[in-house]
C-alpha cells in the first residue's frame, strides 16, 4: 500500500460515482407523476415496466440519496430526490390506523400488500433517520421513532429476546414455515443493528443506545456462530438453529431449491453478511463512542473468515456463501457481496493491520470496475458466473437497488482518505 495507489483508488471510485453511478439515477429514477421512485431498469437502463413500488427499493433510495447529499454530493439535487421519496413514504405507504408502512404499493401508489415486515421497516428507521441527519427536516425523525417505538409494542420479543418480524396489517404474528412468523433472522437483526446505529445518532436518546446496545449483544452472543464467528441466517423463536428456508417474501428467492429448502440448509453463511456485519459494528460502536476492541474477537473471525474462504484469488470478486468451517458452496458472484465486502476488507485492514484485507479489498475492486459495472449504462450487473459473466442482466428491480454500491463507493472512499493520512 502506497499513497499513490490510495489515490489512483479513491479517484477511480470517485470519477464513477460522480460520473455514471449517480447520474444513472438521477436521469431516470423520479416518478414526477406519481411520487416515490422507479425502480425497476432493464440491462440497458430502461424502464422494465413493473407495477409495484416496494418499501425495500423506496426506503433504501431515501437512505441512498439522503447519505450521497451528506457526503457532500449532487449540489443539491440529491436532498431534493430524498425529500420526494419521504413524501412518497408518508403519503402513500404510512398506515394511518395502525402504524408501522405498508411492504408493497402499486406505481400509482395503490396499497397492493399491507403486511408489515420487520426487514423492511428496520429501513425505513434506517433511511429517515438518514434523511434528518443530511436534510434537517424533523419528519424523518419522527417517522424514525414512530416506527421504533411499533417494533417495541408488537415486534419485541421479551421472553426469548430479539424481534419477530413478519406481521398482518393489524400486527398480529403471520403463520409458521413460509409465512415466518416462527423463525428469527441474522438478516433482519443485523440490520436493525444498522437501522438503530443511526437512529441513536440522529437523536442521542438513551433508549435508543440502550436498544441498539440490546441488539449488538444479541448478534454477538446468539446469531454469530459460537465457534466460528460466522453469521447464522435462521432461527427459530428460542434461538436454536432452524433450517434455511424460503419465506413468502424473501430475497434471494431463486437461490433455493423448489421444495423451498436451500442447500445444506443448517450449514451455510455469507461471506457477504459476514464482512458486512464487522464494518457495521464497528460503525456502531463509533457512534457508541466504544472502543473496538469491546467485540474484537467476534469483528476479526468474521473478517478473517471471509478473507481466508470468501476471495476469489484466481479470477476476482467475492463468492456468494459456504459453510462455517470454510468449504465454499456457490462460486457465483453477486453484486451485494462485492459491495459490503469492499467497505469491509478497508475496515479490517485499518484496525487488524494485516496486508491480506488491503490485498483482498484492490481484488475487489479490479473485479466490480473491471467486470461487474455495466459501463454502458453506469449500474451494476446483479448476478455473474465466477469468471464475471452475466448472468442476470437487469439493473435495479424492488430488491436489487443502489443502497449497496452507492454506499460502498462513499464508504470506501472515507476509508481510503483515513488510511491516506
Amino acid at each position: 500500500m502506497t499513497p499513490e495507489k490510495i489515490n489512483a483508488l479513491h479517484q477511480e471510485i470517485e470519477t464513477y460515482l460522480t460520473g455514471a453511478l449517480l447520474p444513472f439515477w438521477i436521469k431516470r429514477t423520479v416518478d414526477q407523476e406519481n411520487g416515490g421512485f422507479l425502480t425497476h431498469f432493464d440491462q440497458y437502463g430502461h424502464d422494465s415496466g413493473e407495477d409495484e413500488k416496494s418499501l425495500i427499493a423506496q426506503s433504501r433510495s431515501v437512505f441512498t440519496y439522503s447519505s450521497a447529499h451528506r457526503a457532500g454530493y449532487g449540489g443539491g439535487v440529491l436532498a431534493d430526490m430524498a425529500r420526494h421519496g419521504v413524501d412518497y413514504l408518508l403519503n402513500n405507504m404510512w398506515d394511518h390506523e395502525h402504524g408501522g408502512f405498508y411492504w408493497m404499493t402499486n406505481r400509482k401508489g395503490e396499497v397492493t400488500n399491507d403486511q408489515k415486515i420487520v426487514y423492511g421497516l428496520s429501513f425505513c428507521i434506517y433511511s429517515l433517520s438518514e434523511y434528518t441527519l443530511a436534510t434537517g427536516d424533523p419528519r424523518g425523525q419522527e417517522y424514525a421513532e414512530k416506527t421504533f417505538d411499533l417494533l417495541q409494542k408488537y415486534a419485541l420479543d421479551s421472553h426469548y429476546g430479539g424481534y419477530f418480524e413478519m406481521f398482518e396489517r393489524d400486527w398480529t404474528l403471520k403463520g409458521p414455515e413460509a409465512a415466518g412468523g416462527d423463525r428469527k433472522t441474522l438478516d433482519a437483526h443485523m440490520h436493525l443493528m444498522e437501522a438503530f446505529t443511526t437512529l441513536y445518532e440522529c437523536t442521542g436518546k438513551e433508549v435508543h443506545r440502550r436498544k441498539l446496545l440490546e441488539i449488538i449483544e444479541l448478534l454477538t452472543k446468539r446469531i454469530m456462530h459460537p465457534q466460528y464467528g460466522t453469521g447464522v441466517p435462521q432461527f427459530w423463536a428460542d434461538w436454536r438453529v432452524a433450517p434455511q428456508i424460503k419465506f413468502d417474501i424473501v430475497w434471494g428467492w431463486d437461490r433455493f431449491n423448489p421444495d423451498g429448502l436451500k442447500n445444506a440448509a443448517e450449514d451455510n453463511t455469507s461471506y457477504g453478511h459476514n464482512s458486512e456485519f464487522a464494518w457495521l459494528l464497528m460503525h456502531a460502536l463509533d457512534i457508541l463512542g466504544l472502543p473496538y476492541s469491546t467485540y474484537h474477537d467476534n469483528i476479526q473471525k468474521a473478517f478473517s473468515h471471509s478473507v481466508t474462504y470468501g476471495i476469489d484469488w484466481e479470477y476476482g470478486g467475492v463468492y456468494v456463501e459456504g459453510s462455517h468451517a470454510g468449504v465454499v458452496y456457490d462460486r457465483e458472484k453477486e453484486f451485494w457481496q462485492q459491495a459490503e465486502m469492499l467497505i469491509g476488507m478497508l475496515d479490517a485492514y485499518r484496525y487488524l493491520k494485516d496486508e491480506i484485507y488491503f490485498k483482498a479489498y484492490e481484488n475487489i475492486h479490479r473485479f466490480v470496475f473491471d467486470k461487474m459495472i455495466n459501463h454502458a449504462v453506469g449500474e451494476w450487473w446483479p448476478l455473474m458466473t465466477r469468471e464475471g459473466e452475466p448472468i442476470w442482466k437487469h439493473m435495479s428491480h424492488s430488491w436489487k437497488i443502489n443502497y449497496h454500491d452507492v454506499r460502498a463507493m462513499i464508504q470506501s472512499m472515507v476509508r481510503l482518505r483515513k488510511l491516506s493520512k
